[in-house]
């Protein structure tokens, strides 16, 4: 990591899926470190991991060089592979269908488009210390929910 880089780890899940969810969001820049999380009653997975980068994205306060960890492939596949086909399409998947959970690709769309972001993915419960931790802060804000 340089020392102009802010690397950011996301997360979001489920439980059923879908149902109750939550998502949360590593910060780390120049040895400073902040998370962000948050829970819906009623949401799903994809949802979730949207919500994590968008959230994630949103909280920089100025443009940044980025390396952002997901273990969403749906996140990382939709932005560096889909998205300028669905934009192309107005919105419509391959299949001429609008594009599920729009609101949000828009959502991380827009927020990406003042950073220069290395999309990251990272595999699900594999040890790495950073994405297990985002895991134990969405898990817990979705189990928050139920003592609200």
């Amino acid at each position: 990591m340089s020392e102009t880089e802010v690397e950011i780890w996301t997360d979001g899940g489920c439980k059923p899926n879908p149902g109750p969810g939550g998502w949360a969001v590593l910060l780390r820049f120049r040895g400073h470190e902040r998370e962000l999380s948050g829970a819906e009653p009623a949401t799903t997975n994809n949802r979730m991991e949207l919500t994590a980068a968008a959230e994630a994205l949103e909280a920089l306060s100025r443009p940044c060089r980025v390396a952002l960890h997901t273990d969403s492939e749906y996140v990382r596949n939709g932005v560096t592979r889909w998205s300028t086909g669905w934009v192309r399409r107005n919105w419509r998947n391959a299949s001429g269908d609008p594009v599920a959970n729009m609101d949000l690709w828009r959502r991380v769309l827009d927020a990406a488009k003042r950073h220069e972001i290395d999309w990251r993915w990272v595999k699900g419960h594999s040890g790495d210390a950073d994405n297990d931790r985002v895991d134990r802060l969405a898990t817990e804000a979705r189990l928050a929910l139920g003592q609200r």
